[in-house]
């Protein structure tokens, strides 16, 4: 439920006392934080001002589009500021292009109201097929979709989407309540389109049946869908929106959605929304582009308010109706559909001028500030966690950010802009150069942790070891990366594995284990890289015949009558988050790095009072090792990457105890731990071992 207490009432300065003690490289920037901050302000006290509340504002889905009455008169209000005139057409008057005028209002409002029918019913039944016609100031007539537009539909034989009027009698209610907010997110990235072995675009009802109850055996607390916001072209993975209120009619109704977020509700699964408002699809007759015949509308006029790499529209933040359409339409998603939060698409773009083309981010504060910094793109971003956060507590909002902005996910009060998570997108980059340039014997210990715990102190971030980028046509999965074409004939559990799949699936639980434990304080995962999903993914296109083959994830692998490798993956994944779910190391903050060997290939660490032991060494195996221990007693295995479950060889006894031993270790930058104890840790292993005289509950 929405916490309407919104008012907070916010100081003329914001408190950077603790951003810059953690970040004393920011002390020469403090007017550029106190900058951004005051414009902040002032931009949410004009909007309270001018609209009564911002809960009032953000509700405009509300008034504008289609509106049914309690009479059941339909009101119809758009704004387009640039139109002479504007029309109403469709299925219910034949399409006639003018018998249906919109009244012209102040600000570039427009207004049309139908009355009920003689049997007092709507005047235009749900499902009924609509257009705008805009007349422009040339005299030109343009077929247009309402910006607000619920439902979007385009017919097999058809190029464009039309606008479906989506009023239906019985609509889909929600029984669940939403779920507490994870301390540890576990997130499972997942494409609905693509959530099925056949050879087609799937559905919602296939997800809600079949992949939702993966998602809970696994372990995952959170769901994030992608390409959910309506767009024209498949292949763009969703980030090419047309239709912002709309969810893909691809995958089904607005209805079966909304069976779906409440079934993950009841499984106690938390859903995101992957939204896309750092651009939009430059389509006219589908999209908003050109919406009311000018390029200025709801988006900058010239050069800047074309990407010019993604060759998408670029919106005008300063806009107080672009404001209006972008801050409602987060809140639809989180009312409408009661999706729990976000993950913010494209927020490097949003950040600078220049889109983060062609830069390296190096890390320099300079980048960071200055007349390269779009302040308006970041005051709207402020804005949108503010009132997110102001209304729904435990809403959850996620940056995808390369640059390292700093206070990207430090509070709006403390100088931030008001981000739960960042994405730590280094870590994907780090692991693919690694197994394209270097030798098992190569890897660099010291540097692998350092790219893992490289982060903002007192920022959160998601970490993976790879996402779906990692998954499209012209990359490589961490899987095919390390067993490539063995995939397709080797991966039986029937027969020995050959060394390229052994090495292949023991590296494979390693990586996502290490950036699991060590990346950050959440973690996310590819649907079907669990298991080590085989190919790549490439959508329906001409330059593949507009072939299905590679767009879906192959399930089928993991039944167990294929006997196939996949399904050890697949345990090693449900066990590792389960493991967390036990001790939650996610939600500690201190990481005490103990060993980082670069000889033995060996790192150690403590994290959650859980000690985590890897062993990269490609042969070699050590008996007694000493590590350092955390607090004395006696500890167990609770994971071990080499178990025969999982496709390893077995060679521990998981009922080993361990007990720590009065002589001191030295770790890391020559700390000293006051006990340690010997372990046995074979070749290409990881463990987990908890000290069982501790009380875990977190």
């Amino acid at each position: 439920m929405a916490d309407h207490s919104e008012h907070e009432e916010f100081t003329e300065l914001p408190d950077l006392s603790e951003f810059l003690r953690e970040d004393p490289y920011l002390v020469p920037y403090q007017e550029d934080l106190c900058r951004r901050y005051q414009l902040f302000t002032e931009r949410l006290s004009k909007l309270e001002e001018a609209e009564g509340s911002f809960d009032n504002f953000t509700r405009s889905y509300m008034f504008y589009g289609v509106q049914r009455q309690a009479n059941n008169s339909l009101m119809f209000r758009e704004w387009a500021p640039g139109a002479q005139a504007l029309f109403l057409t469709g299925d219910f008057n034949d399409w006639n292009r003018t018998s249906h005028p919109y009244t012209k209002k102040e600000y570039g409002k427009w207004e049309l109201c139908l009355p009920p029918k003689s049997n007092k019913s709507p005047a235009i039944e749900h499902e009924t097929k609509l257009k705008l016609v805009v007349l422009t100031s040339e005299g030109e007539e343009l077929f247009r979709i309402s910006p607000w537009a619920k439902y979007c539909h385009k017919h097999v034989d058809s190029n464009t989407y039309d606008w479906i009027h989506w009023d239906p009698v019985r609509p889909c209610l929600h029984q669940h309540t939403r779920p507490k907010r994870p301390r540890s997110l576990r997130i499972y990235e997942a494409h609905v389109g693509i959530a099925s072995p056949a050879e087609e675009i799937a559905t919602y009802t296939n997800f809600t049946l079949n992949v939702l109850p993966k998602i809970k055996d696994l372990g995952y607390n959170c769901v994030q869908l992608m390409a959910i916001m309506e767009h024209a072209y498949y292949g763009s993975f969703g980030y090419q929106v047309t239709n912002f209120f709309a969810a893909s009619s691809r995958f089904g109704t607005p209805e079966d959605l909304k069976r779906l977020v409440d079934t993950a509700h009841s499984l106690g699964i938390t859903v995101l929304l992957d939204v896309v408002h750092s651009h939009a699809s430059s389509n006219t007759a589908d999209g908003l582009n050109k919406f009311d015949g000018t390029e200025s509308c709801f988006f900058h006029s010239g050069a800047r308010g074309q990407h010019p790499q993604w060759g998408s529209r670029l919106f005008n933040y300063q806009s107080w109706e672009v404001l209006r359409f972008l801050l409602s339409n987060l809140r639809w998603w989180m009312e409408e559909y009661r999706f729990d939060g976000f993950r913010f698409d494209g927020v490097s773009s949003m950040l600078y001028h220049h889109h983060g083309i062609a830069m390296s981010f190096s890390g320099g504060y300079s980048e960071y500030f200055g007349m390269q910094v779009d302040e308006d793109s970041i005051i709207h971003l402020m804005l949108s966690n503010h009132i997110l956060h102001a209304l729904y507590p435990d809403c959850i909002t996620i940056a995808e950010d390369v640059s390292g902005m700093p206070g990207l996910c430090k509070s709006v009060k403390n100088g931030g802009l008001g981000f739960d998570y960042r994405l730590n997108m280094a870590v994907p980059d780090k692991w693919i150069q690694i197994l394209k340039e270097l030798k098992d014997e190569e890897w660099d210990m010291g540097n692998i942790v350092y790219t893992l715990t490289n982060r903002r102190k007192g920022e959160a971030c998601i970490c993976y070891a790879e996402s779906h980028d990692q998954a499209l046509v012209g990359d490589k999965s961490l899987a095919f990366w390390l067993m490539d074409k063995e995939m397709y004939t080797n991966m039986s559990s029937l027969i020995a594995m050959t060394p390229v799949i052994d090495r292949g699936i023991q590296l494979h639980k390693m990586i996502r284990l290490l950036t699991h434990a060590l990346g950050g304080e959440g973690y996310l995962n590819f649907m079907g890289n669990e298991f080590g999903h085989p190919e790549w993914l490439d959508f329906p296109r001409k330059g593949n015949g507009e072939s299905y083959k590679y767009a879906r994830r192959q399930y089928n692998l993991l039944d167990p009558d294929n006997n196939l490798r996949y399904t050890q993956l697949y345990a090693f994944d449900r066990d590792m988050n389960l493991t967390e779910d036990k001790y939650g190391w996610l939600a500690s903050q201190k990481v005490l790095m103990t060993t980082a060997d670069e000889k033995d290939k060996v790192i150690v660490f403590e994290r959650a009072n859980v000690m985590f032991v890897f062993n990269f060494h490609p042969s070699n195996s050590y008996s007694d090792y000493r590590i350092a221990a955390g607090p004395s007693g006696k500890y167990r295995i609770k994971l071990d990457s080499d178990a025969e479950q999982y496709g390893g060889h077995g060679r521990l006894d998981t009922d080993t105890e361990f007990f720590t031993e009065q002589e001191p270790f030295k770790g890391v930058n020559d700390q000293w731990q006051p006990h340690s104890l010997k372990v046995y840790i074979p070749c290409r292993t990881a463990l987990v071992l908890a000290n069982e005289e501790l009380d875990y509950c977190y």
